[in-house]
């Protein structure tokens, strides 16, 4: 069923994120961490719908905070505090799966967060498959920008070893022009089933 899986993803995501939340708030100077909300899943047997969900109401202001896309530039994202922790977030997660694993749809109020995916690579990671398809990760791995928060937490630039690449493919690559835009089409296609899940409840 789409609403356990759903649980699963959510209650899944929120381990890595007490995890997270065990290493940063110690540090001096890092200050409050974001949190997964649980979500608890109800089963009806009388209903027409069995199974259903349910979590805390956030009330406020709903922010998405991780990129679904490339065109997708989040000035909440990349401005505020939550936004910078909840990238910091996923590029903590995604160094300590050593890449298998990115926690991506990083949404909600201010430090509380719902409704997020987990993309793994093909196989899954540790017998876990996410929700998302895994070029959410090359996404990730392309587009991240460090901010303080991963340098008080000493996780590795993921900009080095991208920037290595495209220089080498650069020179190659100077007579195929279109070569960049394939790639983003790529994302667009593999998003249509999460949004197609996300939003049948």
């Amino acid at each position: 069923s789409v609403v356990i899986q759903e649980c699963y993803v959510q209650n899944t995501a929120r381990e890595y994120a007490k995890l997270y939340a065990a290493e940063a708030e110690p540090l001096e100077g890092f200050g409050e961490v974001p949190e997964i909300i649980p979500i608890f899943l109800i089963h009806r047997p009388a209903n027409n719908i069995p199974y259903a969900t349910v979590e805390e109401e956030l009330v406020g202001e709903f922010v998405k905070y991780s990129v679904k896309d490339g065109k997708e530039v989040n000035f909440l994202r990349r401005d505020s505090e939550a936004g910078q922790k909840c990238c910091t977030f996923q590029h903590w997660v995604y160094e300590k799966t050593n890449g298998n694993l990115l926690v991506t749809d990083l949404q909600g109020v201010g430090m509380k967060l719902t409704d997020v995916g987990i993309a793994t690579l093909a196989k899954g990671y540790k017998g876990f498959k996410g929700n998302c398809s895994f070029s959410f990760i090359e996404q990730f791995r392309a587009l991240h920008q460090c901010n303080e928060y991963c340098e008080m937490l000493g996780l590795k630039s993921l900009r080095t070893t991208h920037q290595k690449q495209r220089k080498a493919t650069s020179t190659k690559s100077k007579n195929l022009p279109n070569s960049p835009t394939v790639k983003k089409m790529v994302p667009k296609k593999a998003r249509e089933p999460r949004d197609f899940i996300s939003s049948e409840h």
